[in-house]
C-alpha cells in the first residue's frame, strides 16, 4: 500500500504542477495582451499623426455667394468656397470685393469690420484693407483675392486666372 499511496502523491503533484502551469501560461498571457493594447493605443495616435489621411480638395472655380439683396453696402459676409471660407466684402452699390477668408499668419477666419472698413483676424488682431493689403499686426502676406461677378440678381466668385 505504501507504493500505491505515493504513486497517487506523485500523480497529484504532477496534476498540480500542470494546473499551475496552466495558471501562470494564462496571466502571462493576459499581461502580455495588457502591455500589447496599452503599446498599440500609444502607438496608433502617433502613426495617424504622422501620416495623415489624403484629404481631397475641391476643385471649385466659382461658386454662387449670395443674392445681390442680400448684402448692403459697406458689408461683408463669410461664404463657403470649395472647402475653404472667402469673404464677400460689398464696398458700395456697385463695388463688390472677395478675399480668402483665411488668414496668413494662422489661418484663422477673417471677417469684415464696417465701421473701420477693414478686414480683420479676431486671433491675433490683425488687419487687412479692402485690397487684401496687410494693414497692421503679424499677418505676413496679403490675403488671395478672388473676382466676383454679378450675374442678374446673382453674385459670384470666381478665382483669378
Amino acid at each position: 500500500m505504501p507504493v500505491q499511496e505515493s504513486s497517487k502523491q506523485s500523480t497529484q503533484r504532477t496534476d498540480g504542477a500542470r494546473a499551475d502551469r496552466k495558471r501562470r501560461s494564462l496571466v502571462s498571457w493576459l499581461l502580455g495582451g495588457g502591455v500589447a493594447a496599452s503599446l498599440a493605443s500609444f502607438f496608433y495616435p502617433v502613426v495617424r499623426f504622422l501620416n495623415p489621411p489624403a484629404a481631397s480638395e475641391a476643385s471649385v472655380n466659382e461658386v454662387a455667394a449670395g443674392r445681390v439683396q442680400d448684402l448692403k453696402p459697406n458689408s461683408g459676409k463669410v461664404v463657403k468656397f470649395g472647402n475653404k471660407p472667402a469673404l464677400l466684402v460689398r464696398v458700395s452699390e456697385t463695388e463688390w470685393k472677395a478675399f480668402s477668408a483665411v488668414c496668413t499668419h494662422l489661418n484663422c477666419t477673417v471677417q469684415y469690420q464696417d465701421g473701420r472698413q477693414q478686414i480683420w483676424c479676431a486671433c491675433h488682431n490683425g488687419f487687412y484693407d479692402l485690397n487684401g493689403a496687410v494693414v497692421s499686426g503679424p499677418p505676413p502676406r496679403p490675403l488671395e483675392e478672388f473676382a466676383v461677378h454679378v450675374r442678374g440678381d446673382d453674385v459670384v466668385i470666381s478665382r483669378r486666372a
